[in-house]
């Protein structure tokens, strides 16, 4: 396994993060039967294959708890990082106060799930500029609370993760506050290419969230495993190429099996992700893609709201990962879920009634793209 530097904390983390986000760590209703044990087994061989960062959270059910049960006997080996609970609802519930005491409290929880007495890589979870000026820095909030964990060492450095605007992340790396974050770039989302820049430069430590933008590209696509001979899947190309980046410290992976532990730890321990000249290749059929993608929905909702209900920008998106990306499972998968439910909002309710086209800024032949996209994506 490949190992980088994390910023300027003198840490080495591995090239690949285990992210503890869904099943077999969350619990509840989602577990299975063996989950629990399929989580203790696919985190102690990512630890036997060099694997040393595993990420976690308050908010991830019972995540916590399941990696503090591996932890027990191996903690010297991870590079544990956790969030508090996110500040999301200060931005849904008019009047919610993310108290200091209640910060206190979730870092107690997640003390006791964990089984540790220090955290390595402490994120506040979900953070938007509004927020961390609104609220998180304020005089006597929870900055400063933090800040007091830090100077004990129970906290070794402070984190963030952000879906906030690229502008917006930019501000919160020169605040100068945090040690690294961790955001979203993958081969179909590359909009934080010039934050990651400008945080590796500030020495931040960089992780990457979805790399295989969430499990998006996680399907078979002939376009883009054919963007090189030596790709094995679309996942191992998607792994790769944001390992390529010089700016990203780690890449974390929802790991649900132990062949998905294998294949990764195998793909991040390639001394090269990719050579400049296979990265320059890259970069070029990304810029088609994106390209193609210019003449196709943007998602701007303009067309919006239709009379019956059609989430069409969405309806788009599906039909834009299979015709641009060749991502055929992941759009029919998408496709499905806006047919589930009570309330469908797929294009079969299209009576082509012409209004979503007449406020489309590209012009774009909508209702015929609805059914195009019924057509190739309702298919079982």
């Amino acid at each position: 396994m490949q190992h980088r530097s994390y910023g300027k904390t003198g840490l080495k983390v591995s090239a690949l993060g285990f992210g503890a986000m869904r099943r077999p760590f969350y619990g509840g209703d989602r577990d299975k039967p063996g989950d629990e044990e399929l989580a203790s087994a696919c985190l102690h061989r990512y630890l036997e294959l060099g694997g040393n960062l595993i990420d976690t959270a308050r908010a991830y059910g019972d995540s916590e708890r399941r990696v503090g049960e591996v932890l027990r006997s191996r903690r010297e080996q991870v590079i544990l990082s956790t969030k508090n609970a996110s500040l999301a609802p200060l931005r849904y519930r008019p009047g919610y106060v993310f108290t200091p005491d209640l910060w206190q409290q979730h870092l107690e929880q997640s003390f006791e799930a964990l089984g540790v007495d220090y955290i390595d890589l402490y994120h506040v979870h979900d953070l938007s500029w509004e927020q961390y000026t609104g609220h998180f820095a304020q005089p006597g909030g929870p900055l400063d609370l933090v800040q007091r964990h830090l100077d004990d060492g129970s906290i070794r450095h402070l984190c963030f993760s952000c879906h906030d605007t690229p502008e917006n992340l930019i501000q919160l790396i020169d605040e100068g506050v945090f040690s690294g974050m961790l955001v979203q770039y993958n081969l179909l989302d590359r909009h934080n290419e010039e934050a990651l820049a400008h945080a590796h430069e500030r020495g931040l430590g960089v992780n990457i969230m979805g790399p295989v933008a969430g499990g998006r590209l996680a399907s078979p696509s002939e376009r883009l495993t054919g963007m090189l001979e030596n790709v094995k899947s679309v996942p191992d190309i998607a792994l790769r190429f944001v390992l390529s980046s010089p700016h990203v410290s780690c890449a974390l992976s929802g790991m649900n099996d132990l062949q998905m532990v294998e294949e990764n730890c195998a793909t991040a321990s390639r001394e090269e992700p990719l050579t400049p000249e296979e990265h320059e290749l890259v970069v070029k059929t990304l810029e088609d893609c994106q390209r193609l993608l210019g003449l196709y929905c943007t998602g701007c909702g303009y067309c919006l709201p239709c009379p019956q209900g059609v989430a069409i920008p969405d309806v788009l998106a599906a039909l834009n990962l299979e015709r641009v990306w060749g991502l055929t499972d992941s759009a029919r998968r998408a496709y499905r879920r806006l047919s589930a439910g009570d309330k469908p909002r797929d294009a079969s309710l299209c009576v082509e009634c012409g209004e979503c086209e007449g406020k489309c800024p590209q012009k774009l032949p909508i209702m015929e793209q609805l059914r195009e996209a019924h057509s190739l994506l309702s298919v079982e």
